[in-house]
């Protein structure tokens, strides 16, 4: 790599080019809990050959043109939150830190659009936008670690999806650097019928089809009205019912979760009702119109059978969200932990949540096993399950994390859902992706793969399921 890093330096500066132990080993992984048990164990995880920080879209071009040039790895990199193993560098790698590249482009009040860098932090473009009475809404749990470049990546959802829409929902255009060093911008108009999308060759590629450099948003104007309601059903069948009628009458609540009683009880233990599970949601909009989409839901989901609540738990909700505790401090503790997020339509998800809670609890050392939905639409709704596992042998850990994946993903395809809604696929559900794609559709992703990275460069390994 040697060779490599001096025609970096001589490329783009040597302040934007580290190849010291330092800097390597803060770069060997995101937030994939497996790299972190492995580290946590001390054994080996690898570091890339060496790490750039672009500055400019031009500086993006040349490392990528290098890269093609002498067939090296290029692994873009945002801030580093993702968790299904999407980065996983090599010594012979170029690992291509965005972080640098955090510039606000432009507001546009009036088009209610919004244009970053990559790189730029998710919270610090949020707060940009809401300085002039807006906002992306977008609000994934990672929002104050993650990157913009990294939610088109992944294909991120946000807290506030069912009202607002997912990242495809909030995306106007996509600039990006191609693997051969081209620069594409995709998207221009409010809405297009100019042939196939082609934004949506970067939605969801995890960096295996270019990198991104650049994102437009269509922004909204913020609520200037918020109230919150909570219900409670008998069980998780009873409260899908409920929302399922919620979407159909055409509303759409922005925030619409629902948890089982074993999640009842592990976050809202003040709020616990006799182990039922708790329907939360916040309202947003004008206060005329808030006012009458409450009264819409106690109508609802009292017709439904559920009891209505305290709405301070959904405010607990808002102000507590974001907290996850790390996975250093899990394993210290002896546990091992994950969430696991999947889809179904409204007729299969009640067979995906009672297999996918059967099949956790027949793992050995799984000690919780719980389910929440978070996101809602009209055909449908998705399950974010978690399970924990105890052991006080570690080297049990990786192999009962794994055995988790996959018992969520085998009952969810066995009944219909589709095994990845929102954070991505990585080369934690590669294995599981003909699922949802089918064999050919599996190869139609590899031939498209080849097309645009015939030299195979770009982030290899990940996503994209080996033939």
């Amino acid at each position: 790599m040697r060779s490599i890093t001096e025609a970096l330096v001589s490329m783009i500066g040597a302040d934007r080019v580290a190849s010291d132990a330092e800097a390597l080993n803060a770069r060997r992984y995101d937030q994939w809990a497996v790299k972190h048990l492995r580290d946590w164990r001390g054994e080996a995880v690898p570091a890339p050959g060496c790490v750039v920080r672009p500055q400019s879209v031009e500086d993006v071009q040349k490392v990528v043109r290098l890269a093609a040039e002498k067939r090296v790895p290029l692994i873009p990199f945002g801030l580093g939150s993702g968790v299904c193993g999407g980065i996983e560098p090599t010594p012979d790698a170029i690992l291509l830190d965005m972080s640098a590249m955090n510039r606000v482009r432009y507001i546009d009040s009036d088009d209610l659009l919004a244009s970053f860098d990559a790189g730029l932090n998710g919270m610090e473009a949020e707060e940009a936008v809401a300085a002039h009475g807006l906002t992306i809404g977008h609000w994934p749990q990672s929002i104050a670690i993650s990157s913009v470049g990294g939610w088109v990546a992944t294909r991120a959802s946000g807290q506030f999806s069912t009202a607002y829409g997912n990242i495809e929902d909030i995306i106007h255009s996509i600039e990006a650097v191609l693997p051969n060093g081209e620069l594409v911008t995709l998207g221009k108009a409010v809405r297009a019928a100019a042939g196939p999308d082609l934004r949506h060759l970067l939605m969801g590629a995890e960096g295996t089809m270019g990198v991104i450099t650049g994102v437009t948003f269509s922004l909204r104007a913020k609520a200037p009205h918020r109230d919150y309601s909570i219900f409670y059903a008998d069980d998780m069948r009873a409260g899908f019912e409920a929302q399922r009628q919620v979407v159909r009458a055409d509303w759409r609540p922005p925030v619409m979760r629902q948890y089982d009683g074993r999640e009842v009880r592990r976050l809202f233990r003040d709020y616990e009702r006799n182990g039922k599970a708790m329907l939360l949601m916040v309202h947003e909009g004008p206060k005329a119109r808030v006012d009458v989409e409450l009264a819409a839901m106690h109508e609802i989901c009292g017709a439904a059978g559920l009891e209505a609540g305290d709405p301070m738990a959904a405010k607990q909700w808002i102000e507590r969200r974001n907290h996850v505790p790390s996975w250093r401090d899990m394993f210290e503790r002896g546990y091992v932990a994950d969430t696991v997020e999947i889809s179904g339509r409204w007729s299969e998800i009640g067979a995906i949540y009672d297999a996918s809670i059967a099949a956790l609890n027949e793992i050995p050392g799984v000690i919780n096993a719980s389910a929440h939905s978070s996101h809602v639409y009209r055909s449908g709704i998705n399950l974010y399950f978690s399970f924990a596992a105890t052991f006080e042998d570690s080297a049990k850990m990786e192999p009962a994390y794994f055995a988790g994946w996959r018992a969520i993903m085998e009952a969810t395809a066995k009944h219909g859902g589709g095994v990845a809604h929102h954070h991505g696929a990585g080369r934690l559900r590669k294995p599981y992706l003909h699922h949802d794609l089918g064999e050919s559709g599996v190869v139609l992703l590899r031939r498209l793969k080849n097309c645009l990275d015939p030299e195979g460069i770009m982030n290899p390994g990940n996503l994209i399921p080996d033939a």
